[in-house]
């Protein structure tokens, strides 16, 4: 296995614990919030600051002035942006940092975007049914109803696709961002990550 793996992911579909699985079985390395520490040591950020905009979208009409005036995520010289693009900044810099160590999986943050062009990559999304994502979050939080369970949901994926959305030239979820989408409703946590290994193998000896 040579390539970084990348997986975006509704909220309490799996994602984390899919990585969490592939990393495990081929003994790479796995970030999902200990990037933000990374990414906090490497750019003099204190750790609280990259949480607190972690995966959040950015102020759209400060965003429309910086691109405006002609800034691009994959330059240096960022004196002046808002804190928000140079936190993203920040995350960008630490993954396209993880990726030259070697093969890897991360989750979320943009990262399929970050390393397009720059290493050997498989790209992947993972979703599921809004009843099982739901059922997902009440096992993990035992205060959530069912509503509270799914206007989380909503409301953490709206954030997510903003966010993604805004950084990069892609749509969240969409099929044509990524190499390979899988429903962890019908395939399962096992399921998902087996079908992420065998993809991601034959993606390397096709490429390499």
């Amino acid at each position: 296995m040579r390539s970084i793996i990348t997986i975006g992911r509704q909220t309490g579909s799996g994602g984390r614990q899919i990585g969490r699985l592939i990393a495990d079985r081929l003994g790479i390395p796995f970030y999902d919030n200990n990037l933000l520490e990374r990414a906090a040591k490497e750019s003099g950020f204190c750790e609280e600051i990259l949480e607190q905009h972690d995966e959040k979208p950015t102020n759209s009409f400060l965003y429309s002035l910086v691109m405006g005036n002609g800034f691009g995520y994959g330059a240096t010289g960022f004196t002046g942006l808002p804190l928000e693009h140079k936190v993203f900044q920040a995350q960008f810099e630490a993954i396209r940092s993880i990726a030259q160590e070697g093969p890897c999986v991360i989750v979320g943050r943009c990262a399929d975007y970050a390393l397009e062009g720059f290493a050997p990559l498989f790209s992947t999304f993972i979703h599921a049914s809004e009843d099982d994502r739901a059922k997902t979050l009440m096992t993990r939080h035992a205060d959530l109803t069912l509503t509270k369970a799914h206007d989380q949901i909503l409301r953490n994926d709206k954030k997510r696709s903003s966010y993604y959305n805004y950084y990069t030239n892609k749509k969240w979820g969409a099929s044509l961002s990524y190499d390979l989408c899988l429903n962890s409703s019908v395939l399962g946590i096992e399921g998902c990550a087996d079908l992420i290994i065998k993809a991601c193998a034959l993606k390397d000896g096709i490429e390499g």
